[in-house]
């Protein structure tokens, strides 16, 4: 019935509970997800999990707010994709958050890094026709622009993807809709400072939406503050269909027929 898009379970928080989780996920109705990527280190643990798991796929990518770990070159990114049940490129894209803070006081300048991490994931992702899956964290002008000048525009050719974990503003999320991408929603779309989000949510075309967990983290209501899993992304679904007037059914539905569109396509 629902599909978790984006969800971490080869973390360790996660890993180790693997059948209780299954469990949970049956329990909830929970059919299928999306093992993400954030380093080509852990690759061959997520690969494991969509290779054990019939109901499980896999993403290659590099996550932008990584540091000290393999760069990614395009051919590491082609071959690794070449795994039958690797449907995605990414995760990928820009982290500008708290950059004096967290980055040593760094500036948007000096993430040229980033930014050529980026570009390495969306010219990977064109050549092998796989949709990008974009992290975008106080970045949103810089993301829309380098994606637009690699080609991913909307226009023929392009691969698409989804923006995940959405929490950007309107302006955003119809730059990332006119280029052609999906828009994801997380468990923050529950909490009680989300109102902003919730507009944008009930905006978003019903054929362009996803859920997800992004567990282990963003628990959604009631279970804020707790490790997520994806047996909770029935609450994103049921947010949803409170916003737009709808039943949770059709949500999972159509969400499950937009994951099917997007990243089965060529499966």
């Amino acid at each position: 019935m629902y599909t978790d898009s984006h969800c971490h379970l080869s973390f360790p928080e996660l890993a180790a509970d693997l059948p209780r989780i299954r469990e949970a996920m049956a329990q909830a109705q929970v059919t299928r997800a999306l093992c993400i990527c954030t380093t080509l280190e852990e690759f061959t643990a997520v690969a494991a999990l969509a290779d054990q798991h019939d109901d499980f796929w896999a993403t290659v990518g590099v996550h932008p707010d990584n540091e000290g770990v393999t760069e990614p070159s395009v051919a590491d990114l082609i071959e690794r994709a070449a795994h039958p049940k690797v449907v995605g490129i990414g995760e990928t894209g820009l982290d500008y958050y708290q950059m004096e803070q967290r980055k040593g006081g760094r500036s948007v300048a000096d993430m040229e890094w980033q930014r050529n991490r980026f570009r390495v994931h969306i010219r990977a992702a064109r050549q092998v026709r796989r949709p990008l899956i974009i992290h975008t964290r106080e970045a949103a002008d810089d993301t829309i622009a380098i994606l637009r000048e690699e080609g991913e525009d909307g226009a023929l050719g392009s691969v698409g993807g989804v923006f995940h974990c959405f929490t950007e503003t309107e302006r955003v999320a119809r730059a990332a809709l006119d280029m052609g991408f999906f828009i994801s929603f997380s468990g923050i779309l529950t909490f009680k400072s989300a109102s902003s989000l919730r507009e944008v949510a009930s905006l978003v075309p019903m054929d362009r939406l996803l859920i997800e967990t992004d567990s282990p983290y963003l628990a959604p209501v009631p279970y804020r503050g707790k490790t997520n899993n994806p047996a909770y992304v029935p609450y994103v679904a049921a947010e949803l269909a409170r916003l737009r007037g709808c039943s949770i059914e059709e949500i999972a539905k159509q969400t499950s027929e937009n994951f099917d569109r997007l990243f089965l396509r060529s499966a």
